[in-house]
C-alpha cells in the first residue's frame, strides 16, 4: 500500500484501522480526522473529507468511504474481498494466521521450573500453560524457540524433603512420600529448633556432596520427581530443549558473583558476611546474593542459569521467563545484574512475564490428594473424572482420549482467557460448557464443522470456486471474523497475552454456530451451498490453528 498524505503532514495509510461493533458501519474505521482536529483545532468533519477525497480509488478492495458521526472514516471492503480471505484460509491451511514478526530472533523462553521433591504446585501448572501458548505464539511468527525448564532441585526446601525422607523412613520412589515428607520438614522446621539444625546441615551436605546416603536419597527423590513432571508435561502437551537444574547453576553462578564483588568489576558488594547486589543504584531494591553461611542464594542460581543458557544456545536475541506475580520485583533486579555481569547490549532482549494466582471459584471443592494444599496433579486428575462424564455423552470411540482432551482443554481455556498477569477464577462448572465460553465447546464447535463437512462430501455438494461457484452478495457475520484472526494472533504474541486468541476463538464459535442454526449449509439445492461449505471449511482450519497455538487438541468427533 502506498503512502497517502494529507495537507496536515499526516500519514493516512499507516494509521491504524478499528473494527466497528456494528457492520453497518463498514468493515473497518479510523478515527484519524478527530485525532489530527483536536491537533490543530479544526473541525474534524472538514479534515475528514479532505481525507475521504485523497483515499477514494486508492485502495482495490475498498468499495467505498464514508463519513459518520463526528467524523469517524468508515471503510467498506468490496464483497470479493471476503471470499479472496475465504479461499487464502484454504489455500495456507495449516499456516494459516502465521506471520514474519518474530523471523531470524532465536528465543528462550523459561517456565514451568518447578521446586523438585513435591508435587507439582498449581502455580506451576499456570506458568507451564501459558509458558507454552506463547512459545506457539513466538513460534507462528517465524521465531526459533528454545524450550527451557530450570526445576530447583537443591536447597532449603529440598533439604526439607530429604530430611523428612530420613526422619519417616520415606520412599524416594514415591511421589506422594516425597510430598508427605517435605510438610513434615516444613512443618517441623518451624516449630523444631533442633530439627531446624539438622535441616540445614542436610542443606549443606547437598551443596557439599559429603554424605553419600543422604546423596543417594536426594539423586532417587531428583529421579522420582522428574518422571513425575514429565508425565505431567507431557499430558499437558509440553517437550522441553533443555532441562537446567539448579544444582548446576548454583557452582557457577557461586563463581560469577565472587569474580565480580569489589575490584575491577565491584557490582557486587560484601556485606556483614554476605555478598549483596545494590539494586538501589539502578532504582530497584538491595538482594543477598551469597549469604552469610557462604550459600549461593536462589538470585546468585539465575545468575549460573543464565549462563547455562547462553552457552547452550549463543545466538539467541530475546530471553524470556515466565513466573508467579510474586517474582515480579525479584526478576527487576536479577534482570538488572544480569545486564551488568554479561554487559547484555540492546540487542538482546530480557524479559519477565509475571503469571497470576489460581484460585476456585466460590463454594467449589476439590481434593487435595496430597495435603491441604490443591496441586496441580490433583487437580488435572479431578478434571479428568468429570471429562470422563463429559465424554461419554458424545460419539467418541476413544472415550478415555477424549477426556484427556477435553480436560486439558476445560483446564487451559480458563487460564488462558484471563489477561496475563491477572488471578484466574476457576470454575469448573463453566469450564465444562459444551454451550459456549469454554475450551469445550471450542472443540465441540470444531467437530461439528468436521461433520458439516463431511456430510456435504457425502452429498456430493462441488467444491467452491471462485470464479465458477455463486457467492451471496451479502456477507456473512463469520467472513468477517475468520479474516480478523491473522491480526489477533498477532496482537496476542506482541502483547505476550494469548487472552486476545481465545476471545476472538470464542466469538468465531458462537458466530458460526448461528450461522449453523440459521443457514442451510449441506444443501445440495442451493446454489450458495459450495461457498457455505467453503466458509464451513475456514472456520474449521481457523479453529483447529488456534487451538494448537492454546496447546489444546482439537477432536475429529465430540
Amino acid at each position: 500500500m502506498s503512502v497517502v498524505r494529507s495537507n496536515f503532514d499526516t500519514d493516512i495509510t499507516n494509521t491504524k484501522l478499528n473494527y466497528p461493533k456494528n457492520n453497518e458501519h463498514g468493515d473497518y474505521a479510523s478515527a484519524i480526522a478527530m485525532e489530527v482536529g483536536k491537533k490543530i483545532r479544526k473541525n474534524p468533519l472538514e479534515i475528514a473529507k479532505e481525507f475521504q477525497e485523497q483515499l477514494e480509488g486508492k485502495f482495490s478492495e475498498i468499495d467505498r468511504i464514508e463519513i459518520a458521526g463526528p467524523g469517524f472514516l468508515n471503510f467498506y471492503a468490496k464483497r470479493k474481498f471476503f471470499s479472496r480471505q475465504i479461499m487464502r484460509v484454504h489455500a495456507l491451511s495449516e499456516r494459516w494466521g502465521w506471520g514474519d514478526s518474530f523471523a531470524g530472533e532465536e528465543i528462550l523462553l523459561e517456565y514451568t521450573s518447578p521446586n523438585l521433591f513435591k508435587p507439582l504446585h498449581v502455580g506451576n501448572l499456570v506458568g507451564n500453560i501459558i509458558g507454552e501458548s506463547i512459545a506457539r505464539l513466538f513460534e507462528t511468527q517465524g521465531a526459533t524457540l528454545r524450550r527451557i525448564n530450570y526445576p530447583s532441585d537443591i536447597g532449603l526446601t529440598v533439604a526439607k524433603s530429604v530430611w523428612g525422607l530420613q526422619e519417616s523412613d520415606g520412599d524416594p520412589k514415591s511421589i506422594n512420600d516425597l510430598g508427605s515428607a517435605y510438610r513434615f520438614g516444613n512443618e517441623t522446621y518451624e516449630l523444631d529448633e533442633e530439627a531446624k539444625g539438622g535441616i540445614e546441615a542436610v542443606n549443606q551436605s547437598l551443596y557439599t556432596n559429603d554424605n553419600t546416603k543422604i546423596t543417594a536419597l536426594w539423586q532417587q527423590g531428583k529421579e522420582t520427581s522428574l518422571a513425575h513432571l514429565d508425565k505431567l508435561c507431557r499430558q499437558l502437551g509440553t517437550r522441553f530443549d533443555a532441562v537446567i537444574f539448579e544444582s548446576e547453576a548454583s557452582p557457577i553462578g557461586y563463581a560469577l558473583v565472587h569474580k565480580h564483588t569489589g575490584g575491577k568489576y565491584g557490582i557486587f558488594e560484601k556485606d556483614d558476611g554476605a555478598i549483596i547486589f545494590q539494586g538501589e543504584k539502578n532504582g530497584l531494591h538491595t538482594r543477598v546474593f551469597i549469604n552469610s553461611q557462604d550459600l549461593p542464594t536462589y538470585e546468585t542460581k539465575d545468575l549460573g542459569n543464565f549462563l547455562l543458557k547462553q552457552k547452550k544456545y549463543p545466538n539467541w536475541t530475546r530471553s524470556i521467563t515466565v513466573t508467579g506475580n510474586e517474582q515480579r520485583e525479584y526478576f527487576q533486579v536479577i534482570i538488572a545484574a544480569i545486564r551488568a555481569v554479561f554487559e547484555i547490549d540492546n540487542n538482546h532482549s530480557l524479559e519477565h512475564i509475571a503469571t497470576g494466582f489460581l484460585t476456585l471459584a466460590g463454594g467449589e471443592k476439590m481434593s487435595s490428594r496430597k495435603g491441604h494444599v490443591l496441586t496441580g496433579e490433583s487437580l488435572l486428575i479431578d478434571l479428568q473424572e468429570e471429562a470422563v462424564i463429559r465424554a461419554k455423552e458424545t460419539r467418541a470411540d476413544d472415550v478415555q482420549s477424549l477426556a484427556q482432551q477435553i480436560a486439558t482443554a476445560a483446564l487451559k481455556y480458563q487460564i488462558l482467557r484471563q489477561t496475563v498477569g491477572s488471578n484466574i477464577v476457576f470454575n469448573k462448572k463453566q469450564a465444562f460448557s459444551f454451550e459456549g465460553d469454554s475450551g469445550p465447546y471450542l472443540q465441540y464447535s470444531y467437530a461439528r464443522c468436521l461433520s458439516v463437512i463431511t456430510k456435504a462430501k457425502e452429498i456430493g455438494i462441488a467444491h467452491f470456486e471462485e470464479d465458477n461457484s455463486a457467492v451471496p452478495n451479502t456477507v456473512y457475520p463469520i467472513e468477517r471474523l475468520v479474516c480478523r484472526f491473522e491480526e489477533t494472533v498477532g496482537t496476542a504474541v506482541q502483547t505476550r497475552s494469548p487472552h486476545h486468541l481465545v476471545t476472538h476463538l470464542t466469538e468465531i464459535a458462537s458466530v458460526f454456530n448461528s450461522f449453523y442454526a440459521v443457514e442451510r449449509i449441506a444443501d445440495a439445492s442451493d446454489p450458495y451451498a459450495p461457498y457455505k461449505v467453503a466458509i464451513t471449511q475456514s472456520v474449521a482450519q481457523t479453529l483447529k490453528n488456534g487451538l494448537w497455538i492454546l496447546g489444546v487438541a482439537a477432536p475429529e468427533r465430540m
